[in-house]
């Protein structure tokens, strides 16, 4: 760490990334959807939810100060946690003395900006025999911490067949000279925060605004299992022409939320 920064004061960053996951289904019949529904619903409750986000605010070393939680009607959930960085708690306590009131008007008022939340949207089309879950995740920080070094481990607690990826730096803060500071670390790609065995499995690409401080990523599975995709149903029971019909509607399910339009 004898490279780290040395700052005037606090460091005035905030940075924020916003990840969102797909996961496609094939349930042909309207029980078959319903069944996947409330398969997600019962795997992604807010329980749940809430353990991923208290390891996410481990990994990022911040600190819990409150977390809020709800299960939906008919289906969905979202947790939110109110966070501090540990580094900012300690210099609290330092200033204010041992018995520091860390929950007053003032720090609720400062880490306002400091947040994880999660939503899902599990959903389906009766038509298309076709049904998605979506997961949205944004961590805003502020301070030394980043989330980008939890992209793997979020990659991997959900069944990710595409991934979008925002992360943006505001703000600046300054070093010891009064030089300001408009990145406190090292980035020319989202992709750079992610396992190179995780990358090999999936199609993505960069749209970078570099003088900007944004950095946004899209990456899409390569292969698909057809089995993996069947919900209550085994791929050796249906026929090859149809396995390959399944495959194909699944394939350009995925390519439209890819590319963010309908292929017709």
């Amino acid at each position: 760490m004898e490279n780290k920064l040395k700052l005037s004061g606090f460091n005035n960053l905030t940075k924020s990334l916003s990840f969102n996951i797909y996961d496609v289904c094939y349930a042909k019949s309207e029980r078959e959807q319903r069944d996947y529904i409330a398969y997600i619903d019962e795997q992604y409750n807010s329980e749940r939810l809430t353990k991923i986000l208290l390891h996410v605010t481990e990994m990022i070393g911040a600190h819990v100060l409150n977390i809020s939680k709800q299960d939906y009607d008919p289906q969905g959930a979202s947790v939110t946690f109110l966070i501090a960085e540990e580094t900012f708690l300690r210099e609290c306590r330092e200033v204010g003395g041992a018995k520091a009131d860390l929950h007053g008007e003032t720090m609720v008022a400062h880490l306002d900006k400091s947040h994880v939340t999660v939503h899902t949207y599990p959903e389906y089309h009766p038509d298309t025999s076709l049904a998605t879950f979506r997961v949205d995740i944004d961590v805003a920080t502020c301070g030394e911490i980043t989330p980008l070094s939890t992209l793997d481990y979020l990659i991997g607690s959900f069944d990710s067949d595409i991934i979008t990826m925002d992360y943006r730096v505001r703000g600046f803060t300054r070093d010891v000279s009064g030089k300001k500071l408009f990145l406190d670390h090292k980035i020319t790609s989202i992709q750079d925060y992610i396992n190179d065995e995780t990358l090999k499995k999936y199609d993505a690409i960069d749209i970078n605004v570099y003088q900007s401080n944004i950095f946004h990523t899209k990456m899409m599975l390569k292969e698909i299992c057809l089995q993996n995709y069947l919900f209550n149903t085994d791929v050796y029971e249906l026929p090859p022409k149809t396995r390959l019909e399944i495959s194909s509607s699944l394939r350009q399910e995925m390519i439209e939320i890819f590319s963010g339009s309908n292929i017709y």
